[in-house]
């Protein structure tokens, strides 16, 4: 196994909030950081120390990159896997890009998941309006219609609440590859959130309950209640066996509603998560460290919890303006990630409040 020691650098793709926090748990354990993305400069710049600007689509831009690292780890999945294994011929790169092709594509992860006898929301692809009208007549109207790739806090999806519905919800996602997910009735929704070592270990957070409001987080709470934590091992079950058949190193996030029919699969993303920003104040080890801990080949920290209860809240537009009144709590935790504009639906930042 391979061990990066403190001192090195880690090469991240995306230079956003996630690569924010990300930079800061690594400089805290010792690392350097250097970004890499197409934008001249974002979130994760104010905390590291380099940033190359460069498409993800140039391989000299990659290779040199690469070169100047020690290992690389990226902070989304809409990245084309193909500069991940242009990476991986240069140097480490973990998660490795067979968990970025499985998450980015929802068909694939979807059948991926199904393979491992997880319970998912029935589905069908969908290439044509004529095939979307077949597969309303199949799973019924009431229905997700998503862009098979790409598209995330809500973006590239369009519900259908009846048959005449399909015209309007083609359109509206851009007439471009699908899947057409059927409704799933369940009572709340939660994630698992766990870190995978270089050595296969595997260390759960507690799973927090999600709530959602215009298809973005906008809660997580932990502990959850009696419905989620009836459900939590076979989700960490399923949880498991996906980062193993992956053979993943880091954290990795999957998104659960729980159902009458146990827990039922949303999706999967191959990095740090938003519903995981609360391990931050309320973990003795937040994802952000262990992930850096994982990809260096480092034992994993403690995933307990630091306070007997902790709410996360996302900060959208103009609701950072309220820090004033938020950092008069005592209880509060702010983070802003030092985003120049607020616009609606934006994250601009998160407050975690820990409490008794």
């Amino acid at each position: 196994m391979t061990t990066i020691p403190p001192g090195s650098t880690i090469g991240i793709l995306g230079g956003g909030q996630l690569g924010r926090m990300i930079a800061i748990a690594a400089a805290q354990l010792g690392y350097r950081t250097h970004i890499f993305a197409p934008e001249e400069s974002g979130p994760a710049a104010d905390v590291s120390p380099r940033w190359t600007r460069g498409a993800y689509e140039d391989a000299g831009a990659l290779a040199a990159f690469a070169d100047s690292v020690d290992v690389v780890t990226y902070e989304f999945e809409n990245i084309d896997p193909s500069a991940v294994e242009t990476l991986a011929h240069h140097g480490l790169v973990r998660p490795g890009a067979h968990a970025l092709r499985v998450a980015q594509d929802r068909l694939a992860e979807k059948r991926f998941v199904c393979d491992l006898g997880g319970l998912t929301a029935p589905f069908l692809p969908v290439d044509s309006l004529d095939a979307l009208e077949t597969a309303v007549e199949a799973i019924g109207s009431r229905a997700i219609l998503k862009t098979n790739r790409m598209g995330y806090d809500g973006k590239g999806q369009a519900r259908l609440s009846e048959p005449g519905d399909a015209v309007g919800a083609w359109n509206a996602i851009g007439r471009q590859s699908a899947i057409l997910e059927g409704f799933v009735t369940f009572e709340e929704e939660f994630s698992v959130i766990l870190a995978r070592g270089a050595d296969g270990e595997v260390r759960f957070w507690d799973s927090p309950a999600n709530v959602h409001v215009d298809g973005i987080l906008s809660t997580s709470t932990v502990p959850a209640g009696p419905v989620i934590a009836a459900q939590v091992d076979e989700a960490r079950a399923l949880a498991r066996k996906a980062a193993d058949a992956l053979d993943y190193v880091g954290v990795l996030t999957c998104e659960f509603f729980a159902s009458a029919d146990g827990p039922v699969f949303n999706e999967m993303a191959p990095r740090v998560h938003n519903s995981g920003h609360w391990t931050v104040e309320g973990a003795v080890t937040s994802q952000f460290e262990n992930h850096v801990r994982a990809i260096c080949g480092l034992p994993l920290g403690d995933t307990s919890l630091a306070a007997p209860r902790i709410d996360m809240r996302n900060l959208i537009g103009d609701q950072a303006s309220e820090w004033p009144a938020i950092l008069a709590d005592p209880a509060n935790h702010l983070h802003l990630y030092g985003k120049h504009e607020a616009r609606p639906g934006r994250k601009m930042g998160h407050v975690t409040r820990l409490s008794l």
